[in-house]
């Protein structure tokens, strides 16, 4: 089952100008997870959090899972964002690598990882955006609202990594 949640109203109440940011409409970020499943529901929290940003106006998706059809939303991208929570050990309680197409993955009707979809994306439209991984560590995996206080902790890490770094860099 895929979510495919859109953000309404979400520039009520704050300044809508375009910066210079790389962050406009051409790079779409994926938040993935579920927010019923504790931790796992960190995408879907970085999502929400940074459209709250001064400066930001990409677009965003909230998935359950990727699916084989993202590749076409992807492809008329310049850039894609993939967060998800992580379970293990992360230092400083995130990772942001880059993201390259792989046709060497396991794909079930229940798992397609980023690398995958991108492999689609350039296979099946022949566009390869530039792309990025943003894990954020988590602890807690039981059915229940809500986030563990370490996952909180480390989402505010990550979200002050990517406004500063990405977002803001300089």
């Amino acid at each position: 089952m895929s979510a495919i949640l859109k953000a309404e109203n979400r520039d009520q109440g704050r300044d809508t100008t375009p910066t210079s940011t790389a962050f406009g409409a051409e790079t779409l970020l994926f938040g993935i997870g579920n927010c019923g499943r504790s931790d796992d529901g960190l995408g879907w929290a970085f999502l929400d959090r940074i459209q709250r940003e001064p400066g930001f106006f990409s677009p965003i998706e909230y998935r359950y899972q990727l699916q084989v059809e993202d590749a076409a939303l992807i492809a008329s991208m310049q850039r894609v964002v993939f967060i998800d929570s992580y379970q293990g050990e992360l230092p400083g309680g995130y990772r942001w690598t880059d993201c390259e197409p792989s046709e060497n993955f396991e794909f079930t009707t229940h798992v397609l990882p980023p690398r995958g979809v991108m492999h689609y994306c350039k296979d099946l439209y022949g566009r390869t955006p530039q792309a990025h991984i943003l894990m954020i560590q988590g602890c807690d995996w039981g059915l229940r609202n809500g986030m563990s206080s370490t996952a909180q902790r480390h989402l505010d890490t990550a979200l002050a990594f990517f406004r500063d770094q990405i977002l803001h860099p300089g």
